[in-house]
């Protein structure tokens, strides 16, 4: 053998241990990634947000006719009987108080009804002394008309003179009546409130309550001067609870009466059974906490539970709806996180051999944390949860722990 060939017998093994050793130190290390193994499960796509309860027929009991309306002794709570529970009294309200010049007025009104009173009273007694005149003056020519001293015509005189005092009289009888009236009126005008005398049993509008259940809310308690229409309280039956909702009107297209609903965080260990009744189709714009405007649209649910499962539910009460749009019971599904855009289709890695292989897949329905896989992968398969820019076709991979 020769020098040169004994010396390459010599070094290849060594230049070959040289670069394998490079090979090792230099190759790209495994990446740390989270593993998930894919299986079969049940799959929920639903919307929902926050609503409350509401009593499904409400009846809010007002005033009937203006007034000052004594103090209400309901509470909330009290139940109450259609047409027999009295739920308030209003009487007619009290006077106003005058300023300086309308009391002036009402006081110089006073007098000059005063004085028109006594100038009545003054005819009165006028007309009646004309009248007693003219009557005793009737009875003297009577007596001489029947031993034919006077003619029929100064009887007839004397009879219609007497007729008229005596019509006259009626007349000022009454003008003394409208002057009283007017007078009255008058010192009407002076009361104040504190002049007015209250009583126990006055005459009052009886208010009752128009349907049987309980007072949910006094409105107005206290007593005070109320004009017609003014809320008193409101009345409703806490056995016939609704759960409404407002829903963007993007996620109310998708709901539609009959859908189940499942709700959440009412207060209770287990969620409630509902039924979708109505999606009201008046849309109406509110405002975000963010201060964007957004298009709502409220959602009417019907709680199926037994009354006995929410009892201690009222009106008004928070709760977090979730409206069933679709429901899978044995659906092979990927979480969300592992899926990102591959050109026009989704993928993902799937873990093959300590290595990341590429895996186109088609997915179905997906409710933000979860995605229902149509084809692309099997149940069992491990693949990479929240690839980074590191996770390539080929790059080792090692789970963390």
């Amino acid at each position: 053998m020769s020098p040169a060939a004994k010396r390459l017998l010599f070094w290849l093994p060594i230049v070959l241990a040289l670069a394998v050793a490079l090979a090792w130190l230099f190759r790209p290390a495994a990446v740390p990634v989270d593993l998930v193994k894919i299986g079969r499960g049940p799959l929920m796509v639903s919307v929902s947000d926050e609503g409350e309860t509401r009593v499904r027929d409400m009846y809010v009991v007002s005033a009937p006719v203006p007034g000052r309306m004594r103090r209400v002794d309901l509470e909330a709570g009290d139940t109450v009987v259609a047409d027999k529970t009295v739920v308030a009294r209003i009487e007619p309200s009290d006077p106003a108080s005058l300023d300086v010049r309308s009391a002036a007025e009402a006081r110089a009104s006073v007098d000059a009804a005063a004085a028109s009173r006594t100038h009545a009273a003054a005819q009165v007694r006028r007309v009646q002394a004309e009248l007693e005149f003219a009557q005793s003056e009737l009875a003297r020519i009577r007596i001489l008309a029947r031993s034919h001293t006077v003619s029929e015509n100064d009887l007839d005189s004397a009879e219609r003179r007497a007729k008229t005092a005596d019509a006259a009289l009626g007349e000022a009888r009454a003008e003394q009546q409208v002057r009283e009236s007017e007078y009255q009126v008058a010192r009407a005008r002076l009361m104040t409130p504190a002049s007015r005398t209250r009583t126990a049993d006055c005459d009052c509008v009886t208010v009752y309550s128009p349907v049987s259940g309980d007072v949910l809310r006094v409105v107005t308690e206290s007593e005070g001067v109320v004009q017609s229409g003014t809320p008193i309280l409101e009345v409703g039956d806490p056995d016939k609870l609704e759960v409404v909702v407002d829903l963007l009107s993007s996620d109310a297209v998708r709901v539609q009466a009959g859908q189940r609903a499942v709700i959440e965080a009412w207060g209770g260990s287990a969620p409630l059974e509902g039924v979708v009744r109505r999606v009201e189709p008046f849309g109406f714009t509110k405002v975000s906490a963010l201060g964007i405007e957004e298009q709502r649209v409220n959602v009417i649910i019907d709680i199926k539970e037994p009354r006995q499962q929410w009892q201690r539910l009222g009106h008004g009460y928070r709760v977090e709806p979730r409206i069933v749009l679709w429901e899978g019971r044995d659906v092979l599904k990927v979480p969300l996180s592992a899926l990102f855009r591959q050109g026009q289709r989704w993928a993902v890695f799937v873990a093959d051999g300590g290595q990341a292989a590429l895996r186109e897949v088609d997915i179905g329905h997906e409710n933000g944390l979860e995605a229902e896989v149509a084809s692309g992968l099997e149940a069992g398969e491990r693949i990479v949860l929240h690839p980074g820019d590191r996770v390539a076709p080929g790059a080792r991979l090692e789970e963390r722990n």
